[in-house]
């Protein structure tokens, strides 16, 4: 069993991690882009592996920046997209469980990660 714990940035809203190109096209946007690259810094800071092929369980505790209201679910996206393409793992699709949580408010928002192979 492998065991991945990260500590990364706080992610942008799925309304800001894509732009439309035109009336038919979405694109990572500049946001999404920095986000992703940050993500990939943390991991390699870190010094974590990713799990290749094996499903994995995730675990997610999402430190808001303030009191707003948000949805968690609207985290998820950006950052399971910013993992995969961290070299986490191949697939979000890989994912046999998640569980987001809310933890307590830090300043500039963190989440922390923890990936579990099945």
């Amino acid at each position: 069993m492998s065991v991945i714990n990260l500590q990364t940035a706080w992610p942008p809203s799925v309304n800001h991690y894509w732009r439309r190109t035109n009336k038919t096209w979405l694109a990572i946007s500049d946001k999404g882009k920095a986000f992703r690259q940050r993500v990939a810094a943390d991991a390699l800071a870190a010094g974590v592996r990713g799990v290749g092929s094996e499903p994995f369980r995730i675990a997610i505790t999402a430190h808001p920046p303030d009191r707003r209201r948000r949805d968690l679910d609207n985290l998820l996206k950006a950052l399971l997209d910013a993992l995969q393409h961290a070299g986490l793992y191949e697939d979000d699709t890989q994912a046999e469980s998640i569980l987001i949580e809310r933890g307590a408010v830090v300043q500039g928002g963190a989440v922390a990660v923890n990936i579990t192979t099945c």
